[in-house]
């Protein structure tokens, strides 16, 4: 039988509505949709267009054929529309924390993002969040959003990046952006820091949160609860970072006492001893005020709920402890610092003593030919 043509985004929010009625617990997520360039992200503001050709929008025009049959409705709406596959009523948002360099101008960031820069609920200045779909509103219109409606990125002027809903694949996109406004040297493959997590939402859940090995499901999950937890996933990654740097600088004076202890002494240059000395004061500097370790976050101040999660995932990441043990190791590296500082001022003041025995000899041999010339001058 033939039927009547019918508009794609009719047909799909009848779709979306007749699952909802078969299986009101299932939830339908939209298929990941991005730009093709990163460089253009800016050019379609809030909105991506479809790279996967199993789900490749398709336009209608007066050549089209007309006709659709029941069968191939179904089957293009099941390529646009994926149940979730989980017993719970969960929807589970993937989050990756990122350090991958040491300072970005946010300024520049926001303005080249401008369109998907997300309002600020509070006036701390050292982040900025960004908003992107994942599906096109002119094709998906009636079917209801969700938490995998979007992706965010919450990028911080010390260099962490924080994104949510991204896929493996995607994040490479994201990160270039981020690269393109850092202000500061930006890491090595080796060097750059990553951690995995994941944040479930659950409108059932009876309490505001509740926490699991490696993920915390929340009753709600708006944009505060994004950016609290991207600023202690941020600051987690960041002290790692940190600490890395720290531990490279106990290993270097781990080996100069192993040769102290051999040899008896060592050799360092008083400029590579004040290089260490930079860096130890810059790393701790750094972890203080840039990272923010123990500034009091305004969103969890002004609701019990965000402090909640913050408090959570700040002793889920043990940030106190891990701050503690770089503190100690620090304290490691200042004592071999003062150490090697002395021995460098020894050894200088043991070359000045040496250099006044030269001249004093000198000027006493100096006087000595004086007297027996002198006393020849005389006898003659």
């Amino acid at each position: 039988m033939v039927r009547s043509r019918t508009t794609t985004l009719f047909y799909l929010s009848g779709v979306a509505a007749a699952g909802h009625l078969l299986s009101p617990k299932t939830t339908f997520f939209c298929r990941r949709l991005i730009t093709p360039s990163n460089h253009h992200l800016h050019s379609r503001t809030n909105c991506f267009i479809p790279t996967n050709q199993a789900s490749t929008f398709r336009g209608f025009s007066a050549a089209a054929n007309p006709f659709f049959y029941i069968d191939d409705q179904h089957k293009y709406a099941q390529e646009l529309l994926v149940p979730n596959q989980d017993n719970d009523a969960s929807v589970k948002v993937s989050v990756r924390a990122i350090f991958l360099c040491t300072s970005v101008d946010l300024k520049s960031l926001q303005v080249e993002l401008s369109g998907n820069v997300v309002r600020p609920t509070s006036r701390s200045t050292n982040h900025t969040a960004l908003k992107f779909c994942n599906y096109n509103p002119d094709y998906m219109d009636g079917v209801e959003e969700n938490p995998s409606s979007h992706s965010y990125m919450v990028v911080f002027q010390y260099g962490s990046a924080v994104l949510f809903n991204v896929e493996d694949h995607e994040v490479e996109s994201y990160l270039s952006i981020i690269k393109r406004h850092a202000s500061g040297s930006v890491l090595k493959d080796s060097e750059t820091r990553n951690d995995d997590y994941v944040v479930k939402e659950n409108p059932l859940l009876t309490e505001d949160m509740q926490g699991g090995p490696d993920y915390i499901v929340l009753k709600n999950l708006d944009i505060d609860s994004i950016r609290i937890i991207s600023s202690v996933l941020g600051q987690s990654i960041a002290l790692d970072y940190f600490v890395s740097q720290v531990d490279g600088m106990v290993k270097e004076f781990t080996d100069i006492n192993r040769v102290m202890e051999k040899t008896g002494t060592f050799n360092m240059e008083r400029k590579k001893l004040f290089q260490l000395v930079g860096k130890a004061n810059s790393n701790l500097a750094d972890v203080i005020l840039r990272v923010g370790l123990f500034d009091r976050s305004e969103i969890a101040w002004r609701a019990a709920k965000y402090a909640q999660i913050y408090e959570y995932l700040r002793e889920e990441y043990e940030v106190a402890q891990r701050f503690g043990n770089l503190d100690y190791k620090l304290k490691f590296v200042e004592h071999n610092i003062h150490f090697l500082q002395e021995a460098l001022q020894n050894r200088k003041s043991d070359l000045l003593e040496w250099c006044i025995i030269v001249l004093l000899s000198i000027e006493n041999i100096i006087g000595i030919y004086e007297i027996i010339r002198e006393t020849n001058v005389v006898l003659l």
